[in-house]
């Protein structure tokens, strides 16, 4: 794949310089891949990397220095485009391992670097950043960087051995900017992205934090399939130790290890976080904001809770910022999905309808805890406003520990997808009877359900829709086949009345004979937002 994509370049930081977390010591001297430059060997293991977390909480955060910043600083968006590594200098071009990795360089929107490393048989060398990796115009500021200034993140390519894609254009993990990393799915694209943790998220009384990646140790001999990445990381409040076996098959596959120090107190720690974008999709669209008719990475938080249950929460582009929770014992895993995939409902040739879902699987029991659902206003898609994350019953404070285990799932659909027919779309219109004045305060809700025990009715066979709201009043209930003749296609449709500005929340299934056909749709309705004649929410913080 090519780089990812515009969106990236906005985000809020890219990893921090090198501090030393190893230590160092005499040492049988790694082979050098072809191509590169390597500095001393030095003893490394994850153990160690956590024992040095643990050594370095109780030490005062140093902020990371940035590498020439009156250089960095001349690297805009157009000149760090034309900036490219050359990857027939890339780690493991000539082997051992399968998947060689590239390299991005510093730039205005990523100024700081972080301190890559090879591993080979216990011992890890620091890869040495030179200008001559990179091919660059002539003319561009970065060739006045000095020797050692670092690199901004990195990528792994295909395998050398891929009969069908190209390693020297394709690529399959990147980890560029803070401590955010992504993954394409099994439609071969780049789209939403996670973090390996998020600090205090939409938190009234304090900014959000966002933590560096400050070394990443890369380890070809992981498991079959993949590599092993290894990061330290670091911020005012955290310092972490991350091991990530990333497995390339029909999508991508991460197994996760973390462990988190904390310096202060955080109000919001978020385990596994997501990071996407939604602007806009069939549910509400304001007249003539785009050419398409959707843009969004992800249109829905999937949820499996501990109970057994299925849920689906449509995502929002709230007309505030707003945080739900959803309580939950040891859940079985989440994801924020993209589950439209046909091209024609987006009609961009960025290939929405190609990104990838995420789903987390948990290892071991989580416990007692909250799936967290962030949803931050927007008028563009260049800013990542959807926030979805596990957030523990057990306070996050100064002087302890926090860690987790989980995989994650970077494929066109959740792994485990489960037996109930699933939500495909949500639509809003004017409440009401057609022919008739439109009622005030009335709106009409259209919710689609596709598969599962639908596909198998009995003939004069009617789903029933079981519906709950916070607040309001439901009329016109009725369900039918979606006319299209696809089997176990149905639709439920009420109107909703309410009155204030005040969020509704909703709850829809459908059964028939008392046994549960579809998931649980959830949603949020905005009554203000969607009444006022020429609304739109207003840009909010890039996450």
């Amino acid at each position: 794949m090519s780089e990812p994509d515009r969106r990236t370049l906005l985000k809020s930081a890219a990893a921090a310089a090198a501090v030393g977390l190893i230590d160092g010591g005499a040492a049988k001297a790694a082979t050098p891949p072809k191509g590169l430059q390597f500095g001393p060997a030095t003893p490394f293991s994850f153990e160690l990397l956590k024992e040095r977390a643990r050594k370095r909480v109780r030490e005062p955060y140093v902020a990371p220095p940035r590498p020439a910043p009156e250089i960095v600083s001349k690297i805009d968006y157009e000149a760090w485009g034309k900036i490219k590594f050359d990857v027939n200098q890339a780690l493991y071009a000539d082997g051992p391992g399968r998947f060689p990795v590239s390299f991005f360089h510093l730039g205005m929107f990523f100024p700081k670097a972080v301190a890559m490393h090879v591993v080979e048989a216990g011992h890890a060398r620091e890869i040495i950043y030179e200008p001559s990796y990179f091919e660059m115009p002539a003319d561009s500021p970065a060739r006045q960087l000095p020797k050692g200034a670092g690199f901004a993140g990195l990528r792994v390519q295909e395998a050398r051995d891929n009969k069908i894609l190209d390693w020297h254009k394709n690529d399959w993990v990147a980890f560029l900017g803070a401590d955010y990393f992504r993954a394409i799915g099994a439609l071969h694209q780049y789209g939403l992205s996670c973090r390996a943790v998020a600090l205090d998220v939409a938190v009234a009384d304090r900014p959000e934090e966002f933590p560096d990646f400050t070394h990443i140790y890369i380890d070809e001999s992981g498991p079959k399939g993949g590599l092993t990445l290894y990061a330290v990381l670091e911020g005012p409040s955290i310092v972490g130790a991350c091991k990530m076996e990333a497995i390339r098959g029909k999508g991508v596959v991460m197994d996760i290890e973390q462990l988190f120090c904390l310096r202060r107190d955080i109000a919001r720690f978020g385990v596994a976080p997501l990071t996407s974008m939604y602007w806009f999709s069939e549910t509400i669209k304001p007249t003539a904001v785009d050419w398409r008719p959707e843009v969004h990475d992800s249109d829905g938080l999937s949820m499996w809770t501990g109970s057994g249950e299925r849920l689906w929460r449509p995502l929002n582009n709230p007309p505030r910022i707003m945080a739900s929770a959803f309580l939950d014992h040891n859940p079985r895993g989440f994801g924020l999905m993209q589950r439209d995939r046909n091209f024609d409902h987006y009609q961009d040739g960025v290939f929405y309808d190609r990104r990838p879902s995420l789903w987390v699987e948990p290892k071991g029991e989580w416990g007692r805890g909250t799936i967290q659902l962030v949803e931050i206003p927007t008028d563009d898609e260049i800013h990542d406003n959807i926030v979805a994350m596990w957030v523990p019953e057990k306070p996050a404070k100064a002087g302890t520990e926090m860690e987790s285990a989980y995989r994650l799932h970077w494929l066109a659909d959740s792994p485990e997808p489960g037996p109930l027919a699933r939500c495909v779309a949500t639509r809003l219109g004017n409440g009401g009877q057609p022919g008739r004045p439109r009622p005030k305060g009335v709106r009409k809700f259209m919710v689609e359900f596709l598969g599962g025990p639908l596909t198998s009715l009995p003939y004069g066979v009617k789903p029933e829709p079981v519906l709950w709201a916070s607040r309001g009043t439901f009329s016109y209930i009725y369900t039918e086949a979606v006319p299209d003749d696809v089997p176990g296609h149905w639709r439920a449709q009420f109107d909703l009345t309410v009155t204030g500005a005040d969020p509704v929340e909703m709850r829809l299934f459908l059964r028939a004979n008392g046994k549960i056909l579809s998931e649980t749709w959830m949603f949020q309705y905005h009554p203000w937002a969607d009444c006022q004649p020429s609304c739109y929410p207003k840009p909010g913080a890039v996450i």
